[in-house]
């Protein structure tokens, strides 16, 4: 907790003395003399270019500007994305259920969480154990990286239910240009979910910084994060009556006292990692016209009352057009876990199955440790007229360290056991990213050493963009091939109740192919897809990997369609999933979400109020059951087959939108105790009750 405390400080006094550095503060002119918000003296000398002057008037800064992008993690290509300003549905940005509730998870904020829509699952985690906690854990691809010409500041909080059993998130952003090229910052987020159900809480921290460097020959990305995530497993409630037929059971005064299967036990992952991606670009430089619409007030409004185009000047400037770049991406990550148990029953009572080690108690732990390097040329697109498309040539090289446990329970003190693997791939990429009416990406890997021998991956995508009378409809299309072996702790894992070494395991391989279509101006979307696996890996019904030798099919289509009269909405999304083998691979039919509300604006257009009712809800089907030991989703026990959904879960609130601020109220979850009861999305992991859910988030540009 020292650690964490000291984190904290020190990125906020970074972050005010970037602040510091570049505010531009309103300063005042009386005769010839300059003063500032604090009435000192200023020394004109000293004020920036953007400032414009006059007499006895304030002198202002100009309006903030500011974009943001993310890197790719393997060679560091930028995707530019919109600020996050936006204020529709602000209040389900919190949910661990996603945004329109894809997720299972186990009812407290920050928990482990399973997709329940299969093309959404990802398998790129650096370990096993973070994939459930995707809610909290940020990847390097995922960090936003800013420009802007004044600091800019993000502070969200979110809070719900008491002290007692609320749940509360505090999260922050900063970033600051040194000039226009370089700009640094930092983020910070605090979870504290205390949960409504015994021996649940969940602590997470994160706190990381992160740079960049865009300029026209050298470019850089750099971050470092670091995690601390803690959860108390209390393995579910003894008996699901408590919550589907209370009237048979003894009241035992709120869900607060209701019996679980565990105490005293937590699970535990530190997680650290460095990005670096850097690359030096050769080109060359040519001469190219700019034209500028004039600065003379008078001259505008004459041309407007001629009729005539507004005068421009014409500007003949230098441009630099890269032709080759020289890439390399480099990422260093630690990811270590402990499960401990102060108490667990033994005999009959026994929650497990198996004990290796030690009756009564567990102390479970292991480290994963990565370095990976990418290096790459690139012929870069657009340098001529029939550079039509970039062409990328790269190989990777990846060292990984994994400890376990030593099972030898002869020894006194036995010695970790450490598993080392080494992956080498080349590969290539062809993407055509300028323009606007056709963007394609096609990047495959095969690998040379180690590990990677045999394995390979090849994933393109490719986008359309057209008229469609007045509209702009786009096309995307995208598919990958894989052969690729289970991830490692799929292959080896050592604990006090579950040990396995599969060293001859399959390579899984999988195609797929997916297409969408959206038409903006309809509110219309369409995504539909197949995937084919062969000797699918999964985690059995004794929590233990197993393949499946044979092909399974998944087949999803999902239709998002918007309705609007007036200042009233609905927004709908329905998907449907068919598996070709619900007993290996369970997943609900239909999942469904649908929002109802008025959106309008008010005092002068400057409140965007948006009012309105949700609900999420998927057909019922033998959701994977969680394994705490190993913090895993896995299928359910043969003897223990429930049926979790067939369960609407309904919310209303009011999202308001003043200016830079964005705040919500949310009566999360009105239906409680109504209906058939069946309020889990996982086996035996009731939800929340209802629940009084608030959020705000402030933007600052000074």
């Amino acid at each position: 907790m020292r650690r964490t405390l000291l984190t904290y400080l020190l990125l906020t006094l970074l972050g005010t003395a970037g602040a510091g550095a570049q505010t531009l503060r309103p300063v005042t002119q009386t005769g010839n003399t300059l003063r500032d918000a604090y009435g000192n003296q200023v020394d004109p000398s000293t004020l920036p270019d953007n400032l414009e002057d006059s007499t006895n008037v304030d002198i202002k800064s100009l309006p903030p500007k500011l974009y943001m992008w993310q890197v790719s993690d393997l060679l560091g290509e930028r995707d530019l994305m919109p600020a996050d300003t936006t204020s529709l549905d602000f209040q389900n940005t919190n949910l661990v259920e996603g945004m329109t509730g894809h997720y299972n998870y186990l009812g407290n904020l920050g928990s482990p969480r399973l997709s329940r829509i299969f093309f959404e699952r990802r398998d790129d985690e650096p370990t096993l154990f973070i994939e459930p906690l995707s809610s909290f854990y940020l990847r390097p691809s995922e960090v936003k990286f800013t420009n802007s010409n004044v600091p800019y500041t993000n502070l969200t909080y979110y809070k719900a239910g008491s002290k007692v059993n609320g749940e509360e998130r505090f999260k922050s952003y900063f970033s600051v240009n040194a000039n226009k090229r370089m700009a640094f910052g930092f983020n910070i987020d605090y979870l504290y979910g205390r949960g409504q159900y015994l021996n649940q809480s969940t602590s997470h921290f994160n706190a990381g910084v992160f740079a960049s460097y865009i300029g026209d020959k050298y470019q850089m990305h750099a971050v470092y994060n670091n995690f601390y995530m803690k959860m108390n497993e209390n393995g579910g409630i003894t008996d699901d009556r408590y919550i589907t037929h209370p009237e048979e059971m003894e009241d035992p005064g709120g869900s607060s006292y209701i019996p679980v299967n565990m105490e005293q036990t937590t699970n535990r992952n530190h997680d650290f990692y460095v990005y670096l991606t850097h690359r030096y670009r050769l080109g060359f430089r040519r001469e190219t016209t700019t034209i500028e619409e004039t600065q003379d007030r008078a001259a505008r409004l004459k041309a407007q009352r001629d009729s005539t185009a507004i005068p421009m000047d014409t500007l003949i400037v230098e441009e630099f057009v890269p032709v080759t770049s020289f890439i390399h991406t480099f990422k260093i990550e630690r990811a270590r876990r402990t499960y401990s148990a102060g108490i667990e029953p033994t005999g009959e009572d026994s929650f497990y199955e198996n004990t290796y080690l030690q009756e009564g108690s567990s102390r479970d732990s292991t480290t994963a440790i990565s370095v990976k390097n990418v290096v790459g040329v690139a012929l870069l697109e657009g340098f001529n007229k029939y550079a039509k498309a970039g062409l990328t040539a790269y190989l990777s090289h990846k060292f990984s360290r994994y400890t376990l446990m030593n099972m030898n329970t002869e020894l006194d003190r036995p010695t970790p056991v450490n598993y080392k693997e080494h992956e080498v791939y080349v590969g290539g990429e062809l993407a055509k990213r300028q323009g606007t009416l056709l963007h394609y990406n096609v990047n495959g890997e095969v690998g040379l050493a180690g590990q990677a021998i045999g394995q390979f991956r090849v994933k393109g995508d490719i986008d359309l963009n057209f008229r469609l009378g007045k509209d702009t409809v786009n096309f995307y299309a995208r598919g990958y091939i894989s052969n690729t072996l289970p991830s490692f702790y799929m292959r080896h894992y050592h604990s006090n109740h579950f040990t396995w070494d599969n060293d001859n395991m399959s390579k899984e391989f999988r195609t797929r192919v997916e297409g969408e279509l959206n038409i903006e101006h309809w509110g219309t979307n369409l995504r539909a897809g197949v995937e084919n696996i062969k000797n699918y890996t999964y985690l059995g019904s004794k929590a233990l990997p197993e393949q499946h030798s044979g092909s399974i099919q998944v087949l999803s289509a999902t239709l998002s369609q918007k309705f609007r009269l007036g200042i009233f909405h609905l927004d709908n999304e329905v998907t449907w999933q068919k598996t070709g083998n619900s007993t290996v691979l369970p997943l609900p039919e239909f999942s469904l979400y649908h929002n109802l509300y008025l959106r309008t604006k008010l005092a002068k257009k400057v409140l965007t109020v948006q009012l309105g009712a949700d609900v999420r809800y998927f057909t019922a089907y033998h959701a994977p059951a969680y394994q705490p030991a190993i913090q895993q989703f896995h299928l359910q026990a043969a003897n223990d087959q429930v049926e979790i959904g067939g369960y609407p879960v309904i919310s209303v609130y009011a999202n308001l939108h003043l200016k830079r601020t964005r705040l919500f109220a949310m009566m999360s979850h009105v239906n409680a105790g109504s209906g058939n009861r069946n309020m889990f999305l996982v086996p035996h992991y009731p939800i929340n009750q209802r629940l009084l859910k608030l959020g705000v988030s402030w933007n600052f540009y000074d």
